[in-house]
């Protein structure tokens, strides 16, 4: 058998980034189709009868696919200079759960597949879980093939350059009824297992999370011959509504909001932009509101601009509302794995967007530094290990 630390030490170099260091592994970049490519003959190797569905999310059947099944999964694209285990950890244990249940003899009563879920970032269009929208119809396709990327790029041109059809995407009502119930393992985006030590957490809900376009428009002009007075400068906007997004966040109870993008246009040195785009993310738990929180930021926003003379427009780019996981199967997984800890998250899932549809639950392997989204993130191999073989435990469970 091979191990899930064994089957990313396979993929350590795939993707990796010099300049941001850790990865970059985008949707329908070489990076990604040779994450594709190794998923499909890991899987293929294993006896494990391969599907891509009409989104381009790939799935490997432990025999005939069929309704009711029990999935697990996760993703394996990256955000720009990602971690190794954001995604990848969920697959490989999958992987690595899978021989654990070959080597026992373990045969199934309900269909078992390994899902790898398209997009999940959204690092490269902008809007996360695109292949669980698009299966679930909670993205209509033709928002989604207008995307368009850093370059220019729409979302549709870069799905036919890697060989797929354009005209297939949206929701997939066959392949979303085979799927009874669907588990994704994680490694942990937080402190929450430090504090418990513990090695493995069963995830409870996942707060309301959104991300929002802010773009202000001003005067480009030359930076040497206009005088500050003169100026309709949107980046001056830009910074003062960064600042405000900050002091706004920390005054709503246990609020995240972030501006992690900021593109001026057209991005000389030495010339005032005539436009600048920021990214917002935010995020808010209940009984706070995350639009009550963006509408206050958009007014902040437009303050700014009015006093530099600019224009904005924000425009909302995704939005999931509190996601909470089957209280049933998370329940059962609680007393599966002997009283693991149930913890919540700010993180968003694939197994988010599905748990409107069906029975859904997350398991958090520990993370020792409580970094993700950032090359220091990891998980010490014994607790991979652990998190591997407790899935395993969990599928015979679920499937016998």
């Amino acid at each position: 058998m091979t191990s899930a630390n064994d089957l990313l030490a396979e993929i350590d170099r795939v993707g990796s980034d010099p300049a941001r260091g850790g990865y970059s592994r985008h949707v329908f970049t070489s990076a990604e189709g040779e994450l594709r490519e190794w998923f499909i003959a890991a899987a293929t190797a294993r006896g494990l009868d391969v599907h891509v569905d009409r989104n381009t999310n790939i799935w490997a059947w432990y025999g005939r696919p069929g309704p009711d099944a029990v999935v697990t999964g996760s993703h394996l694209d990256s955000v720009p200079g990602g971690g190794a285990f954001d995604g990848p950890l969920g697959v490989t244990s999958a992987l690595a759960a899978f021989d654990t249940l070959r080597a026992q003899g373990f045969a199934p009563r309900r269909p078992l597949a390994i899902v790898v879920f398209a997009e999940e970032e959204g690092g490269r269009f902008g809007v996360p879980c695109l292949g669980s929208r698009l299966l679930t119809g909670k993205l209509a396709p033709e928002r989604a093939l207008s995307l368009t990327d850093p370059d220019g790029a729409t979302f549709a041109d870069a799905a036919r350059a890697a060989g797929f059809d354009p005209g297939h995407f949206g929701r997939d009502d066959e392949t979303l009824s085979r799927i009874g119930a669907f588990v994704e393992l994680h490694v942990e985006q937080g402190k929450g297992l430090i504090d418990l030590d513990a090695p493995l957490a069963v995830g409870s809900n996942i707060i309301a999370h959104g991300r929002w376009r802010m773009s202000f428009t001003g005067q480009g002009n030359h930076a040497g011959t206009t005088l500050m007075g003169d100026r309709r400068d949107p980046m001056l906007c830009a910074a003062e509504t960064v600042v405000a997004v900050r002091k706004l966040a920390a005054a709503v109870p246990q609020a995240r909001a972030t501006v992690g993008r900021v593109v001026p246009t057209p991005g000389g040195t030495n010339v005032i932009a005539s436009q600048v785009d920021v990214w917002l993310d935010a995020r808010v738990p209940e009984p706070g509101s995350v639009r009550d929180l963006v509408a206050e930021i958009t007014a902040a926003a437009e303050s700014a601009a009015a006093s530099e003379g600019c224009a904005v427009q924000v425009r909302e780019e995704s939005y999931e509302g509190t996601a909470s996981f089957d209280p049933q199967l998370r329940d059962d997984l609680v007393s599966w794995l002997d009283g693991a800890p149930v913890l919540p998250t700010g993180a968003g899932h694939d197994a988010a967007v599905l748990a409107p549809h069906l029975p859904t639950a997350m398991l958090y392997v520990r993370n020792p530094s409580g970094i993700s989204h950032s090359p220091e993130e990891y998980s010490e191999p014994g607790d991979v290990d652990y998190g591997a073989l407790e899935l395993a435990n969990v599928l015979r469970k679920m499937a016998g």
